[in-house]
């Protein structure tokens, strides 16, 4: 039976902190095909791995990359992830906040991963990335009903809707557009097997250990 591509949420954020190499390191000796991490942009236009406006009592926007670097030793920016991971892992590239679209397609350009999705809940953010580069595969994030009525009008190829909005006819409806779904954040075996059952495309974890004991056994891949 097919599998869907596994994803870690934030890494292995279950065995290690969040957004950092040592988290993303982690997702892929469990066995999952790739991760999903956050981005936000430092004062000096700096493409920092944070999911919160705030890491470790430093506002991210009203800092200097270099400031955070002396003050958090785990803290890494985008080009550490490409330059690590870019050819052995699906990266899934959530961007938190505006203006990153230039440094992010910029980025990519440069490493070429051979797997990504630039995903975010801002629809001008995946306008931006579309007017920058429209090849550049992008990815709708939401947790609201109200989006479900959205999705379908996003020049995106991805849906990536929380796992509590998820229907089989959703799931349908997605495929039947030409796109492909990724449901997060999956955390119990039931769900896992449900969703996989149903035909998603990718299930992101926190418990990659779960998610690869669950799933990983199923051979072909969506």
């Amino acid at each position: 039976m097919a599998r869907p591509l596994l994803f870690g949420h934030r890494g292995a954020r279950r065995y290690a902190p969040d957004n950092t190499l040592e988290a993303f390191d982690l997702a892929l000796e469990h066995g999952c095909d790739g991760f999903e991490f956050d981005v936000r942009r430092t004062c000096d236009a700096r493409s920092i791995l944070a999911h919160d406006p705030k890491l470790h009592h430093h506002t991210v926007a009203d800092s200097d990359y270099a400031d955070l670097q002396s003050a958090i030793s785990t803290v890494a920016c985008l080009e550490d992830v490409l330059a690590r991971y870019a050819g052995r892992a699906f990266l899934d590239i959530e961007l938190k906040v505006p203006q990153l679209e230039d440094a992010v397609v910029s980025a990519l350009h440069e490493s070429k991963p051979c797997d990504c999705v630039v995903s975010s809940f801002l629809s001008d953010v995946l306008d931006g990335l579309r007017a920058r580069d429209p090849l550049v595969p992008r990815g709708f994030i939401f947790d609201d009903p109200e989006a479900l009525m959205r999705w379908s009008a996003l020049d995106v190829s991805y849906v990536m809707p929380h796992h509590a909005l998820v229907s089989l006819e959703l799931i349908d409806d997605v495929h039947a557009a030409g796109r492909k779904i990724f449901v997060w954040t999956v955390n119990t075996e039931r769900d896992m097997l449900q969703f996989a059952d149903w035909g998603v495309d990718g299930v992101i974890s926190d418990d990659t250990k779960l998610l690869y004991r669950t799933l990983g056994s199923r051979r072909d891949l969506h």
